[in-house]
């Protein structure tokens, strides 16, 4: 196979992924959107939205509407509101991560009402619990009505008295530079008789807004781990096909989206039970239910679980759970992105600059698959001497193909020429130039960026298509170093139009993809002719 034919189908390859990815968008299934969605920043969904110990989450109570008081949270990281109903965060802005660079507004990972629904559910069921009263979700009461960290801890408590003599402490543990959110349960048994209790923990999102694009296929969806599989989605899609079941030992369940996560992390030394569903066809949920405790007359017990609201920083992620790291989704090509990632970190903390570091990057991937590149282009040019030679093969047998195949395998092996010498390498490149892709891609290091002069945001696009127009100038320029030798004059214009084209979708690309792109471009440019230099001293024809 002729190389420019293998680059073709690669290139029309990857577009076609592009385009299976933007048509799963479009046209895939989706939610039932009601008639009315109606929510207000006060109001939360009761019971409905809690599962009963006995099923897992599977079976729901009946369902009634509670407004409760809104308190607010304050810390460096986070704008956080919680409602007394249940104590649920209903809303939580990340103070680090404007919506825009430059932008006074922090963007919103969890907000409380209409299409853009997203909260993080908790209490306690079972037998005793307070969420499991059919009658409605508790209220709990506080001593003031906002709380701002000014330490290295903030504790928000929300406090319970129930009938039957519980008392219960809801705390929020909030820590200085950190986006994990510790939530503990104080349970103090007053009364003359053993109680049960079991936690739950869950996030819900609403299934109506759609994200990515065509070539930028991001994922909004679930994701869970347990003790076979340490990262699985689970997509809005097989939450309305099959409510998720697992048993597991520790275990998580979150939300992601492109550059951040929401997960609920139960402890890692117990048994825990993960669960999905969907409500009203709207909204997606998942979570897990705890172990269940038992709380003698008299005694009292802790209950602890880790909500986590922020960024896909792998190194926090790994921290507190196994696989929760992997949300960074790299996808089948993790064991090549990951250490690129780590390397791609340890060049910008010499240099201080993401597009600087994209560049060393480039320039070291490209110069240890030189020998790679070596094979490709000196096969290419010696496909490029043949093609005199093919030429005059097809006018000798016209439309003969299979003499035409036997006269061409026979003065390849006389000429000693591999017609796939171009194509290995190629493919062998691939993978490496797709994993460095989803690593700029997925890493929120990049997002909002800064390089120099007009780039100030490497995860957008070049403001003045600087970038794409150069890095189509430069694949033009690679394209007249390899040997046009296909015959077909529609496969030729193929070959031609593809820089053009290429560039138009550069154009829509990160600044950061772009620039990895052009620096690879352009040391292909110099090791092509160096290499073309070589055979020429070595006295072998390039043309």
């Amino acid at each position: 196979m002729e190389s420019q034919r293998s680059f073709i189908l690669i290139a029309l390859a990857f577009v076609t992924f592009m385009l299976w990815q933007q048509w799963q968008v479009d046209y895939g299934p989706k939610p039932i959107e009601p008639a009315q969605t109606a929510s207000q920043n006060n109001t939360v969904q009761s019971s409905a939205d809690v599962p009963q110990a006995s099923s897992n989450g599977q079976t729901l109570l009946p369902s009634t509407t509670q407004a409760g008081k809104v308190i607010s949270v304050k810390t460096d990281s986070h704008i956080i509101s919680i409602n007394t109903v249940g104590g649920d965060v209903i809303s939580a802005d990340l103070v680090k991560y404007p919506v825009e660079q430059g932008s006074d507004d922090s963007y919103s990972l969890l907000r409380p009402s209409g299409s853009e629904l997203f909260i993080a559910q908790s209490g306690l069921i079972g037998k005793n619990g307070p969420d499991a009263n059919k009658a409605g979700r508790p209220t709990y009461t506080t001593g003031q009505d906002s709380f701002v960290l000014e330490g290295e801890t903030l504790t928000v408590p929300l406090n319970l008295v129930t009938p039957d003599g519980l008392k219960i402490t809801k705390n929020f543990i909030f820590n200085k530079n950190s986006h994990a959110i510790n939530v503990n349960y104080i349970i103090e048994n007053n009364s003359s008789d053993s109680k049960q209790l079991q936690q739950y923990a869950q996030l819900k999102q609403s299934m109506l807004k759609e994200d990515g694009s065509m070539f930028m296929p991001t994922y909004r969806g679930a994701a869970y781990s347990t003790e076979e599989d340490k990262y699985e989605k689970y997509g809005f899609d097989d939450m309305a096909d099959k409510n998720l079941k697992e048993t597991t030992p520790a275990g998580w369940a979150a939300m992601i989206e492109h550059y951040f996560v929401s997960a609920w992390v139960p402890p890692q030394n117990e048994t825990n039970n993960l669960y999905s569903r969907v409500l009203q066809n709207t909204n997606g949920v998942i979570g897990f239910t705890g172990q269940s405790v038992n709380i003698n007359a008299g005694e009292t017990a802790q209950i602890n679980s880790v909500l986590y609201l922020g960024p896909k920083d792998q190194d926090t992620l790994a921290s507190l759970a196994r696989g929760l790291d992997l949300t960074v989704d790299y996808g089948f090509l993790f064991m090549i992105s990951q250490p690129l990632f780590t390397f791609l970190k340890f060049i910008h903390s010499l240099v201080g600059n993401w597009g600087f570091a994209i560049i060393i990057i480039t320039i070291v991937v490209k110069g240890a698959m030189y020998p790679l590149t070596k094979k490709q282009y000196e096969s290419m040019a010696k496909m490029r001497v043949l093609k005199p030679k093919m030429d005059a093969l097809k006018e000798r047998y016209g439309d003969d193909k299979q003499k035409m195949q036997q006269a061409m395998m026979k003065m390849y092996k006389e000429d000693k020429v591999n017609p796939m010498g171009g194509c290995f390498p190629l493919l062998l490149q691939m993978p490496i130039f797709l994993a460095l892709y989803w690593v700029l891609l997925e890493s929120v290091e990049i997002r909002h960026a800064d390089f120099i002069f007009w780039i100030t945001d490497l995860s957008s696009k070049d403001p003045f298509f600087v970038l794409p127009v150069l890095t189509g100038v430069s694949m033009y320029l690679l394209q007249k170093l390899q040997p046009m030798t296909m015959t077909d004059p529609m496969q030729q214009k193929i070959m031609q139009f593809m820089p053009v084209a290429m560039s138009l979708f550069f154009f829509i690309f990160p600044a950061g993809l772009v620039l990895y792109w052009l620096i690879s471009n352009i040391i292909t440019l110099i090791q092509a002719k160096f290499i073309y230099a070589s055979m020429e001293k070595r006295g072998l024809q390039t043309k």
